[in-house]
């Protein structure tokens, strides 16, 4: 085997990530769908539960999860440019809309799928499933598949008393977003980084490819329909990431937002964490989610559980930031301190986590 396969879907968030950066980074690769029959003979027996994407390497390795994928293809290739940003404060401004795009846009995501194209969703999903069966019983299929999928919506945050806001917020991110691209075709720059491939993952497979949210991201705000299409596509772009280390300043909207509606979540979530940890031994694998927490979203507030991969991705952010020197460091108190941001200088989480065997563990 000669090129990577990706095992995956066109509803799924994480497979639009994972197949932007693919087409982007230039790689022979063929997708496949995630049949039922993948999930029997490849899936299940190599990661252990039903999820995707999950990749096979042209050595036969098996990764899963959509961040681990990207790594790996970097490691393999080592192309130039890299998809993460390899100055300082670019890669950490990066790691924070990775962890934004990947653990909080999936409330609008969500949402919308959910709520305004259901049925459509259903036979999607079953089309996927059982494509040799008729759109009638696609339907059926579809909407057992589908019932976890539309179950995790109270599990995020979702709620009658939530969805006000998180409507109202993700229409002011589409008009930040929008004014961002007036002045740069990609989130840091002349080119897609691993930012632009984590927000691929909500805004083209969820709300630009479902209809009714696709329909308003195309009449709302066309700029970021424009860059879906141009990003989903896998385009180069026709320049480089912002000289000197630079983070555009259309960006700060969108990354205040960030740390007023997902930073206390976290905050929440990590003294959640703490507990349990404090009684874990090294090596214990952690649970996907320790309890409640509570959402506030442009003046609604909900509850919602209080799930820990967003903490494997928050431990990304501090990495970057802790790896900088001085200089860059002072830079990125600065960019913290107008998106008053100033609390994620000193957020650790107490201990450690690792990925093994697709499941998060304790160092």
């Amino acid at each position: 085997m000669s090129e990577y396969t990706l095992y995956g879907a066109e509803v799924s968030y994480f497979t639009g990530k994972a197949r932007a950066y693919l087409r982007w980074r230039g790689v022979a690769f063929q997708e496949l769908a995630a049949t039922q029959a993948v999930y029997r003979d490849i899936i299940l027996p190599n990661v252990g539960w039903p999820v995707i994407p999950v990749m096979v390497t042209p050595e036969g390795d098996v990764v899963q999860d959509s961040a681990d994928i990207i790594d790996a293809v970097e490691a393999r290739e080592k192309l130039s440019p890299p998809a993460i940003p390899d100055t300082p404060v670019q890669r950490f401004v990066a790691q924070l809309l990775h962890l934004y795009a990947d653990e909080w846009l999936t409330l609008p995501a969500m949402h919308y799928r959910w709520s305004y194209n259901e049925d459509w969703a259903y036979g999607q999903f079953g089309a996927l499933s059982a494509p040799q069966a008729s759109p009638p019983e696609q339907y059926e299929i579809g909407k057992k598949n589908g019932q976890r999928f539309k179950g995790a919506l109270p599990v995020l945050g979702v709620h009658p008393e939530t969805i006000p806001g998180i409507e109202k917020s993700y229409e002011a991110f589409l008009d930040e977003f929008s004014a961002h691209l007036e002045a740069h075709p990609f989130l840091l720059g002349g080119r897609p980084c691993l930012a632009d491939f984590a927000f691929i993952g909500p805004l083209y497979a969820h709300l630009y490819r479902d209809p009714s949210s696709g329909e308003m991201m195309k009449r709302l705000a066309p700029r970021v329909a424009d860059w879906v299409e141009r990003a989903h596509a896998g385009e180069k772009g026709t320049g480089d990431l912002m000289a000197d280390d630079a983070i555009p300043e259309t960006l700060e909207p969108i990354l205040a937002r960030q740390m007023r509606e997902q930073f206390p979540a976290l905050v929440e979530t990590v003294e959640l964490y703490a507990r349990w940890a404090g009684e874990a031994a090294p090596g214990a694998f952690v649970p996907r989610s320790l309890g409640e927490i509570w959402v506030e979203i442009e003046d609604t507030r909900g509850p919602a559980q209080a799930r820990t991969f967003p903490l494997y991705r928050m431990q990304a952010v501090t990495d970057a930031y802790d790896a900088m020197d001085d200089g860059a460091k002072a830079r990125a108190d600065a960019l913290l301190e107008r998106v008053l941001g100033e609390p994620l200088k000193t957020f650790r989480l107490p201990k450690r986590l690792v990925r093994t065997n697709s499941r998060l563990a304790l160092v």
